[in-house]
């Protein structure tokens, strides 16, 4: 199921960078996103409340709070720096280097998280470093 929803995200992200970029035109990059941001947290909290889970929200622990908040504050920065690119540049090359962020979270999995790095995984970094480059230059 997790392919699934992986599969969909992917779908959603490239339907987000095309629809962001005919948005953005002639408005603020600061701006878009965050009318866009507002936009997520509303679409965020009616599925909380669709699926009765509001009532979550009290047992979550101090680490997971910190965590959460420093993941939205990441969040945040990567959306002001990627409408900017998007409203600067074409969506064609900015897409490729902002999937950079696969390679980047592959070896930030390995050293934070502890996830094994193998050989396919090494590979497919060179591939999608190497097809990033391709594909902008």
């Amino acid at each position: 199921m997790w392919f699934i929803f992986a599969l969909l995200s992917a779908i959603f992200a490239a339907l987000t960078s095309i629809l962001a970029k005919i948005g953005i035109h002639g408005v603020n990059s600061n701006l878009a996103t965050a009318i866009r941001t507002v936009v997520v947290v509303i679409m965020a909290w009616g599925m909380v409340f669709l699926t009765n889970t509001q009532n979550g929200i009290t047992q979550i622990g101090r680490r997971s709070w910190l965590f959460l908040i420093l993941s939205g504050l990441a969040t945040g920065a990567s959306w002001l720096c990627y409408y900017r690119a998007l409203q600067l540049g074409e969506a064609s090359k900015v897409v490729p280097i902002d999937k950079l962020s696969v390679i980047i979270t592959l070896v930030l999995a390995f050293i934070f998280l502890h996830e094994t790095f193998t050989i396919k995984s090494i590979i497919g970094c060179i591939l999608i470093g190497a097809g990033t480059l391709f594909m902008v230059l």
